[in-house]
Order: C-alpha cells, then sequence, then structure tokens
C-alpha cells in the first residue's frame, strides 16, 4: 500500500460518507403523512362502515363510532381516543356519509418514526464508514511500522553494533522495505570496517612481533655488557674504574627497563574499556540474546521475569562473541537455559562441539589466548577476556566448561 491510494481511499471514504448522511438527512425534511393514501383508506371505510373485511388496511388507524367507542383497529397499541391522537399528533378525521357523521378514524402518524429511521441510517452509515476509516489508518499504521519503523530500529541497534566493535554479525537485508538499498550498503560498510580492522590488527600484530624482536635483540647484548661490567667491577682495584663499571652496570638495567616498556607500549590496554551498568527488566536480556543469534541455532527459551543490573551494549557484545564463537568453532545447534539462583540470573549457552582441552579452560579468560584446537580459525583471543572483563564489571560472573558433548559458558548477572 503507497501513500498516495490510500490517501485517495481515505478520501472516497470520507466523501461517500457525506454523501450519504446529506442524502439521509434531505429525506428528512420531506416526510409527511401521504393525504392521498390518508383519503383513500378513509374513503373505504365510509364505503364500507361496518363491514369491517372490506376495510383498507395500508395504513395503521383506529375506528370509533359516533359515541367514541372502538369499533375497529388495524393492530394493537395505537391511540384509542381523540385526546391520546392529539398527543401523537394523528391524522383525525370524521367518517360522514349522506351528510351523516357516523364515527371518526384516527390515523397513526407516521411522520416520527420514518426520521427515526432514517437518523438510523445516519448513524448506520457514520459507524461504518468510521470502522473503515479507522482500518485504513490501522493497516497504514501497521505497513509504516513494517516498511519504515521497524527497519529503521534494526539500522539503529546494527549502528550501535558496529559502533560497540562487532563487526562480525552482518545486517539482514530485505529490499522490500524503503531502506533496502540503503540497508545493502550499510553492511557493505561494515564489511569494509571490518576488512580495516583486520588489516589495522594485522599491523599492530607485525609491530608487536618487531617490537619484540627488537626487544630480544637488544636485552641479548645488554645482558653481555652488564655481565662483562660486573666482572670487570670485581676484579678492578681502582676505585675510579669501579664508578666507571657501576654507571655501566646502571646504565645497563635503564635499557632494559626501557626496552620492557616499550614492549609493554605497544599492546593497547584493552581494560579502559568503560562499563557502566544500571537497572534493567529481564526482557531486555531474552532481547540481546536474539539479536546475537541471528543464524536462529538457539532454540525456544524463556528468560525468568526480575531485575537485572547490566550494561546493555556491553552485554549485547557479550552474548555476539559467544554465539560468533559457536558459530566459528562448533557451527552446531546451540541450546540457552535461564533460570534465577541466589542472588544471580544464571544464563547458560551450550553448543554441540568438541568442546576446549580441560587444561586449557582456566586460560581463556587470559588476554591473547586460544585454545589449541582453534588454529585453522582466525581469531586474536580476545573474545573470552572482553566477555569476561565486562561481566566482571556488571558484579558478575563467567563460568566455562566443557558439555558431554560441546561447550558451555554460564553467565552470572547481578539482580536488583
Amino acid at each position: 500500500m503507497k501513500k498516495a491510494p490510500f490517501i485517495v481511499l481515505l478520501v472516497l471514504t470520507f466523501l461517500l460518507e457525506a454523501i450519504l448522511c446529506y442524502t439521509l438527512y434531505h429525506k428528512i425534511s420531506f416526510v409527511e403523512q401521504d393525504p392521498v393514501e390518508i383519503n383513500r383508506c378513509r374513503m373505504s371505510v365510509t364505503d364500507n362502515f361496518g363491514n369491517e373485511a372490506a376495510y383498507d388496511r395500508t395504513l395503521d388507524y383506529v375506528v370509533l363510532d359516533a359515541d367514541g367507542q372502538v369499533l375497529f383497529r388495524t393492530k394493537e397499541g395505537l391511540a384509542e381516543n381523540i385526546s391520546a391522537a392529539v398527543r401523537n399528533s394523528d391524522t383525525i378525521l370524521p367518517i360522514e356519509k349522506n351528510g351523516a357523521k357516523l364515527g371518526t378514524i384516527l390515523f397513526r402518524n407516521t411522520v416520527t418514526d420514518k426520521i427515526n429511521a432514517y437518523k438510523k441510517q445516519i448513524i448506520g452509515v457514520l459507524i461504518v464508514c468510521s470502522f473503515v476509516q479507522i482500518a485504513l489508518v490501522v493497516s497504514y499504521f501497521i505497513y509504516l511500522k513494517k516498511r519504515i519503523t521497524d527497519p529503521f530500529q534494526r539500522l539503529s541497534e546494527f549502528a550501535v553494533r558496529v559502533a560497540g566493535g562487532n563487526l562480525d554479525v552482518p545486517l539482514e537485508l530485505d529490499r522490500k522495505h524503503v531502506f533496502g538499498d540503503f540497508t545493502e550498503a550499510f553492511d557493505l560498510m561494515r564489511s569494509e570496517l571490518k576488512k580495516a580492522r583486520a588489516a589495522e590488527k594485522k599491523a599492530i600484530d607485525d609491530k608487536k612481533e618487531l617490537v619484540a624482536k627488537l626487544s630480544h635483540d637488544i636485552k641479548t647484548p645488554v645482558a653481555s655488557i652488564k655481565s662483562t661490567s660486573e666482572i670487570g667491577y670485581e676484579v678492578t682495584k681502582e676505585d675510579k674504574t669501579k664508578e666507571f663499571f657501576n654507571l655501566i652496570n646502571v646504565k645497563s638495567d635503564q635499557i632494559t627497563v626501557l626496552v620492557e616498556n616499550l614492549f609493554n607500549s605497544s599492546v593497547q590496554d584493552i581494560t579502559e574499556i568503560s562499563v557502566n551498568p544500571v537497572e534493567y527488566d529481564s526482557a531486555v536480556v531474552e532481547e540481546l540474546i536474539r539479536n546475537s543469534d541471528y543464524l536462529k541455532k538457539a532454540g525456544d527459551f524463556k528468560i525468568p521475569s526480575c531485575r537485572v543490573f547490566i550494561d546493555k551494549l556491553r552485554l549485547q557484545q557479550v552474548f555476539d562473541n559467544l554465539f560468533m564463537n559457536s558459530y566459528k568453532y562448533a557451527d552446531t545447534e546451540i541450546t540457552v537455559e535461564a533460570d534465577i539462583q541466589s542472588e544471580y540470573l544464571v544464563i547458560t549457552i551450550t553448543d554441540k562441539g568438541s568442546g576446549v582441552p580441560e587444561q586449557e579452560l582456566p586460560l581463556l579468560k587470559e588476554k591473547y589466548k586460544r585454545g589449541s584446537n582453534t588454529s585453522d580459525k582466525d581469531g586474536a583471543g580476545l573474545g573470552l577476556f572482553l566477555t569476561d572483563y565486562f561481566i566482571s564489571n556488571m558484579d558478575g560472573k563467567m563460568v566455562m566448561e566443557n558439555a558431554q558433548p560441546g561447550f558451555s559458558v554460564s553467565l552470572y548477572i547481578r539482580l536488583l
């Protein structure tokens, strides 16, 4: 449904509503008793007075005799005396034959009934047209939500992920909405950023390797110089010479410290990333998990209702890291389990892969550490380190263990 057809349909319903209401309202102005029908019924009664079977029954009326007593009525509920007929604005006519008054005929006033009937029709038209208009507005709102609002929301969430450093989760492409081409360009940007980050990481790794080699090459001759100067310091007898050898020792130590500092400064301190947890409803946790599981490998799961203490952006990165690791290293179905244990909401994510050698489990939380069975996959060894760092700074903890089969990570999220 495009904008123009929607507006045309809405305008047409308003026009149809106005025309029908005007037509019915205009008819009200011409509602009156039909004198021809009334006169025909009166003549029928007059000509057949006393023979009720021959009376015309087209209209509703009551026949009274000369004394005001009811002789005949077409149906019950009609005015049966002059006073009641006057109150109802009924038509009152005498029944005369050959100059003699036989009685009186009271014709029921149907004008009010007809006016009420037209009013009901007007109300019916208004109700039907209003429902149609509401349906059009609701339909267009749903259209806008599906074609504009929801895609824009997904783009916003994707932008937050990219800003948070997650470049692995692709943006779902959908050309059916107005952001179709823009979505493709957005995901292309993510892909290019990922390539740029990989190139940057390679350059950093190359620099680290160069610095490590240089530090080793420098420390080796410096150690030799220091050893030689220490020997010289011990064997010489002259105080002046001892002073020179001691100076060499001091400067050698200084060079060693500077080389160590140079090596350490080449590695960026990841723990400078800020984590700012606040209170959220646990429904947010389920939303974050489903956002991370973009391949839909996790089965059905339910998060218990509670209040949690989290940084939404960092927790999204946590789930992104865990699901991306499972996709990359296991590529199996994933189970998600959640329950409340004491003061924590515990989320357990388990795949069906080969797991990790038991002796290597404690090392996976360290920076740049990876399992020995992952050498054929690209990675920097930072995912679980960051996950543990983020969870710890949200006053929680991460527990890793091998499942039977697979690899399992339990996140303990602080309750409020």
